[in-house]
């Protein structure tokens, strides 16, 4: 017999193959600059030409406006004499104050202070995640808060009817940080606690009448306790500043969306008089510059009231901002409503929803959800737009910071203030950009 192997049999003797070379991974900022800035030979030239650019540009900048600026100065004189290359930031510094507050009593910003905090206390809870009924708690605020501002914000001898309102608004504010409280402590509200006193008179909403009236309750309350508080009036001329300028903006902002969204449903509405009314509105607003629109508000409104009545410049450029911005606005919602397909309306009319259930809870939340960075872009350019109404006499942070370099001490200071206010503007407009990024990821994640 042949004991020889085959040759299929025959075992192949194993050759390891070399070792690959281990990937290369940096991190840190060196990794990041290694990898877009100095990438290759190209990348690296152009790096070295940018940087090169931003030094020419920058080093004089950063001498004039750091290394020989002058912080200390009591006068423009004085700034020419020490440092006569230098900034001369004193004259921002001596008027920080009367760019924030415009011309509103010292003593009496504490008022102003109070009021933006409890604004921001108003509306922290929506960043909460356990808090529920959001959509309630920015409608309570749209609705309340104004009367409370105007109540610290003017002072004086307020109607009855704008004291109530402020206390409803204090008191809705303390019972809403009681039920988060409780919330958070894992207990029942407040109305739920009361819901068993008023269930013999409603069995299931007891707790809705136990919450409203613990409102009642806190309501009366605090008028008893601010019955005999008088506010120093201060008049609306003396407005200015920072303050001005966000009163009329975020207003604005806050009323530039339902003013947009009923502009656009009438644009599309089926009825002639609803949609002929909504798109002359609209062109009419869009075919003129914005410092017309304020022109014509503050010439023109008084013609449509009574002699008797005096209206206020404010009220009035608020009007005219709110109505141009809505009128935007509109446009860009209708835009939205394009861009949902008409599947969606059939599979609401299907469901049998009507027109107002359709649009509020199918088209307009998918609408406004792929609008964000068109309506915050809106919100940006208004927000600067806000500027102005300087040249119509209210004294917001532009024309303030024009008036220092009317002051007799500090004449002829002018690029100083205009960068200090442009900071000013930047970091409220990147936040305002940051926070649309967030609110798109957040609501795409959710999507």
């Amino acid at each position: 017999m042949n004991s020889q192997p085959t040759a299929k049999t025959e075992l192949h003797k194993f050759v390891p193959r070399p070792s690959r070379a281990p990937a290369v991974y940096t991190y840190g900022v060196f990794g990041w600059m290694r990898k877009h800035l100095f990438g290759n030979v190209w990348n690296t030239l152009l790096t070295l030409v940018v940087f090169a650019l931003l030094i020419l540009l920058l080093k004089p900048f950063f001498e004039w406006a750091i290394l020989n600026a002058n912080w200390s100065a009591a006068d423009r004189r004085e700034c020419l004499t020490d440092s006569p290359d230098g900034a001369c930031w004193s004259g921002v510094i001596r008027w920080f104050n009367n760019l924030i507050y415009g011309r509103y009593p010292n003593e009496l910003q504490w008022r102003v202070n109070l009021g933006f905090c409890l604004g921001m206390i108003w509306l922290a809870p929506l960043a909460l995640k356990k808090v529920k009924r959001k959509m309630v708690i920015a409608i309570m605020a749209i609705i309340l808060f104004p009367f409370l501002g105007n109540y610290l914000f003017l002072g004086g001898e307020n109607s009855s009817f704008n004291f109530i309102i402020a206390c409803i608004a204090l008191a809705y504010l303390l019972i809403l940080y009681v039920d988060i409280a409780f919330v958070y402590l894992s207990r029942k509200t407040m109305g739920e606690y009361l819901e068993p006193l008023f269930r013999r008179i409603h069995k299931k909403r007891g707790a809705l009448w136990g919450y409203l009236s613990s409102w009642l309750l806190v309501t009366v309350l605090f008028a008893l306790i601010f019955q005999d508080l008088t506010l120093v009036l201060v008049p609306v001329d003396v407005w200015g500043g920072l303050f001005l300028t966000l009163i009329i903006s975020g207003f604005a902002i806050v009323m530039a969306l339902p003013i947009g969204i009923l502009l656009a449903l009438g644009r599309r509405s089926q009825m002639p008089v609803f949609r002929w009314f909504s798109i002359c509105t609209i062109e009419l607003v869009r075919s003129v510059p914005m410092i017309t629109v304020l022109f014509m508000s503050v010439t023109m409104m008084p013609l449509f009231f009574p002699n008797t009545i005096e209206l206020n410049k404010l009220v009035q450029v608020l009007v005219a901002v709110c109505i141009f911005a809505g009128a935007y606005m509109a446009e860009t919602v209708r835009g939205g409503l394009q861009g949902i397909p008409r599947g969606q309306y059939e599979a609401a009319k299907s469901l049998g929803l009507g027109y107002w259930y359709t649009m509020a809870f199918i088209i307009l939340p998918q609408a406004l959800r792929d609008m964000i960075p068109n309506i915050v872009t809106s919100f940006i350019s208004l927000f600067k737009d806000t500027t102005l109404v300087s040249i119509i006499g209210l004294f917001d942070i532009m024309l303030m910071a024009r008036n220092i370099s009317n002051d007799k001490k500090w004449l002829g200071l002018h690029s100083e203030p205009l960068i200090a206010i442009s900071i000013i503007f930047f970091i409220f407009c990147y936040s305002m950009s940051q926070y649309s990024l967030y609110l798109e990821k957040k609501l795409k994640k959710n999507k």
